[in-house]
């Protein structure tokens, strides 16, 4: 199944690369590439990412869509 997230369109819009993203969240690129895939990750990842686009865990219905 594939998970719903805004990570992608969201990195686009802030003109950051994935090795930046990658970079910033302490992930792996192929990570990333995953998770703009919509494959599944561990809540401790997206927690990590969510953090490193710039917002607060309180917003993560922003980035990662259940």
């Amino acid at each position: 199944m594939k998970s719903k997230n805004s990570v992608k369109k969201i990195r686009e819009a802030k003109l950051m690369s994935k090795a930046e993203l990658s970079r910033l969240a302490g992930v792996s690129p192929v990570t990333i590439d995953r998770i703009e895939d919509g494959k599944e990750c561990r809540v401790e990842t997206k927690r990590k990412i969510i953090l490193a686009l710039g917002f607060s865990l309180a917003e993560k219905d922003k980035v990662f869509q259940e």
